[in-house]
């Protein structure tokens, strides 16, 4: 899937007007049963099966649903699970380029990932409420990168709390093997997906327990690991390809420790720099025909990669420097190129700069607690997004293999800086 681009130059692009905010649509039948016809070719080709738990508890009640987010079937599923019943889907505001029209129509909520958004919790109240619609959040707000779950918002308990209406939730396995992010797109068409339905909470259940208990229950519901899945579940995938692209996860050597010599490429991972390879096999297993395999898991090598940005960030060595070049979204008419600029990333998050110093624009740690960031953005390249609900700054890095790290980094110095709450009032501005 692409998205509409336009060159312009950043004074142009920030005297547009911004566009008003609209209530969401009730979900236009004929719509919702064009996507379903169009999600059946890829669901029969997924041999796709659902299976439910609890879900009397939610009969005919507008809902609450969370789905976990693997891969570009996910819509497709819950298409399939809930039609014809309504639902507004919560989606990130750049998918409403060019089409906000159509996006409307079938019942699209925009937000911005990993911005504060306090219109988005009225909103969904109005579906539910209003216009007597479930609404479908994927509160990981984010593809997994690695076939795990990408971090929950803390107090997510409390918009449950808000919204006073049954909680379901969708977990699908398969779905992250069939089509991974990191694969440029690639599809395995042998590997079957299937989803896990449940009522996970009523109102009567969500009104006696605490936020803290009930963000326990979505930790543990959003708990699970797709490379894992294939090992255990015996799934054989014998793609050539299966790990081109590999190294946008595992970018750093497990034997010698450099960053940006990894190449993912037909089964193998290799590292340029001391030579060392690693085959993917066909059971998501990786093993080193060519001495030790330091982490057969990819989870593993992935844990270790996030305790050595750690230990960066606590000593004080951690930076990111790369050129980009810098799209704007601030309305739903393109992603407006307005040039290249610079990237940086340090404990004192982050600092963008370009356009001969027309942009200087700065997001501090406690901005969020993870970072927008994607693998073959809208089949463009590799993206880092910061910004704010005004303005929004694509970045695509020059170097290799940086969004990762910047991800994993945004998120451990979240976490170091909420440990430290001297610092929590002077860090939750951006600024232009």
């Amino acid at each position: 899937m692409k998205i509409k681009t336009r060159k312009k130059r950043y004074e142009q692009v920030m005297a547009l007007p911004r566009p008003e905010h609209r209530r969401p649509l009730r979900p236009n039948i004929l719509f919702r049963l064009l996507i379903r016809i169009l999600s059946i070719p890829d669901l029969l080709s997924a041999r796709f099966r659902y299976t439910t738990e609890r879900m009397e508890l939610a009969a005919g009640k507008p809902c609450l649903i969370l789905m976990n987010h693997s891969s570009f079937i996910d819509l497709k599923i819950a298409s399939k699970i809930f039609f014809p019943k309504p639902f507004c889907i919560v989606c990130t505001s750049d998918g409403f380029v060019g089409k906000s029209w159509l996006m409307r129509l079938i019942g699209c909520i925009p937000t911005n990932k990993f911005v504060s958004d306090v219109k988005l919790i009225g909103d969904m109240q109005y579906a539910l409420k209003e216009l007597n619609s479930s609404v479908l959040m994927y509160p990981e707000a984010s593809y997994s990168f690695d076939g795990r779950a990408t971090p929950l918002p803390r107090k997510l308990g409390v918009l449950l709390k808000k919204l006073k209406v049954p909680v379901v939730t969708v977990t699908t396995q398969g779905a992250f093997s069939r089509e991974p992010l990191y694969n440029c797109l690639q599809k395995r068409s042998n590997v079957k997906v299937s989803a896990h339905v449940k009522c996970l909470l009523t109102p009567e259940e969500i009104a006696e327990k605490s936020v803290a208990e009930l963000d326990a229950m979505l930790d543990e519901a959003f708990t699970f690991d797709g490379f894992a899945w294939q090992r255990e579940n015996r799934v054989v995938i014998d793609s050539p390809t299966r790990a081109d692209g590999l190294n946008r996860i595992l970018y750093r050597c497990a034997r010698c420790g450099a960053e940006g010599q990894m190449e993912g490429k037909g089964i193998f991972l290799k590292c340029h720099h001391c030579g060392k390879v690693w085959e993917l096999t066909n059971l998501g297993v990786l093993r080193s025909p060519n001495g030790k395999t330091e982490f057969s898991r990819i989870a593993d090598w992935n844990d270790w990669q996030r305790a050595e940005v750690k230990k960066e960030l606590e000593n004080g060595t951690y930076r990111l420097d790369t050129e980009v070049d810098i799209g704007m979204l601030v309305d739903h008419k393109a992603i407006y190129m307005v040039g290249s600029g610079r990237l940086q990333h340090s404990e004192e998050g982050f600092t963008l700069t370009g356009c001969d110093g027309a942009i200087h624009y700065t997001q501090p740690p406690l901005f969020s607690y993870s970072l927008y960031a994607d693998y073959y953005w809208y089949e463009i390249a590799d993206v880092i997004c910061i910004g704010t609900n005004d303005t929004l700054y694509y970045c695509f890095p020059k170097g290799s293999d940086v969004v990762t790290k910047a991800r994993i980094a945004t998120e451990e110095l979240y976490k170091l800086k909420k440990r430290r709450p001297s610092h929590q009032k002077a860090e939750k501005t951006a600024t232009v």
